[in-house]
């Protein structure tokens, strides 16, 4: 098969079906760029999950004079928290081995910081140091056993409750999960779309070179050898295709992160360019593996002479 032949059938396809192929890229360019995004994001929600899951702290509250008519917090029953009660806590603590330190913070410690953290409430006039019964902050050496540390101070005289940081944060990734959800949809919407262009594009490209083809299967062409420039044409444009997504996310990866969020968001700890160099290949096997099988499959049912 001489392969000045196959470029010259690929050439003519393209000019032939030129609106349709640029149709085809844009789909792959953009189907792509969501399937590397989805990919990204979630590389991103576990590196996120796992620079949190390091720096999760345990924070154990006591009972404040507010607390006592609270029916929520039977342990408040008696009044607020003693001495005694909060020393008995935190002995309770270290005894378990899996503290590594300990900071206690007193009423008007807590009152100091929901000042800072409110500063604009309207309430804030109106609290005082009976809304606060005092905290210890728990820094666990091995920050994944803190469900351990809270089932330790529940129910002990004197404490409301026991909270980790990650109840915070379990929103957030619920909103990272859920809108990579949303991409992996979009992006299968946006694959159908494209296999179906591919579809209709080999289908017309087939029947506008219907007599060559004719021609060529009259004179002992094989089957591959008819069916090479229409599955080249396709991978051609899936190609270009990729090569745009990975464009896209190059581009989105230096604006939205490195030029944006990483300077407006010092919370999180973004990923780098190394998630996104390991995709780029990825998208481009996808886009070619696709347009191909997509093509093959096409021509073995419409291609008839």
């Amino acid at each position: 098969m001489r392969a000045q032949f196959i470029l010259a059938e690929i050439a003519v396809g393209l000019r032939r079906n030129l609106t349709m192929t640029v149709a085809v890229v844009i789909s792959v360019a953009l189907s792509l760029a969501l399937a590397g995004a989805a990919l990204l994001l979630r590389d991103q929600v576990g590196a996120m999950q796992g620079y949190w899951a390091s720096r999760v702290e345990v924070s154990v509250y006591f009972c404040a004079k507010d607390d006592v008519a609270n029916p929520k917090y039977k342990n408040c029953a008696s009044g607020p928290a003693t001495t005694d009660q909060i020393d008995t806590a935190r002995q309770q603590l270290e005894k378990t081995g899996l503290v590594q330190k300990i900071y206690q913070l007193k009423p008007e410690d807590q009152l100091a910081e929901y000042k800072k953290e409110f500063a604009n409430s309207p309430l804030l006039p109106y609290v005082n140091t009976d809304a606060f019964g005092g905290a210890l902050e728990v820094k666990l050496k091995d920050s994944r056993q803190y469900v351990e540390i809270t089932e330790q101070v529940s129910g002990m005289p004197g404490v409301t409750y026991g909270e980790d940081q990650s109840q915070v944060l379990k929103p957030l990734f619920r909103l990272l999960n859920g809108a990579q959800v949303v991409a992996l949809v979009v992006m299968g919407i946006m694959l159908a779309v494209t296999l179906l262009l591919i579809v209709n594009t080999v289908r017309v490209s087939a029947f506008s070179r219907r007599r060559e083809t004719g021609i060529m299967r009259l004179v002992g062409a094989s089957n591959f050898y008819v069916q090479v420039p229409f599955i080249a044409e396709v991978v051609f444009a899936a190609v270009v295709g990729s090569v745009l997504a990975s464009g896209l996310l190059a581009l989105g990866k230096y604006l939205l992160i490195d030029r944006f969020l990483s300077s407006q968001v010092t919370l999180i700890n973004f990923i780098g360019w190394g998630p996104v160099f390991r995709v780029m290949p990825l998208m481009l096997v996808i886009g070619i593996g696709l347009t191909s099988v997509a093509a093959f499959l096409t021509l073995r049912k419409y291609q008839k002479v």
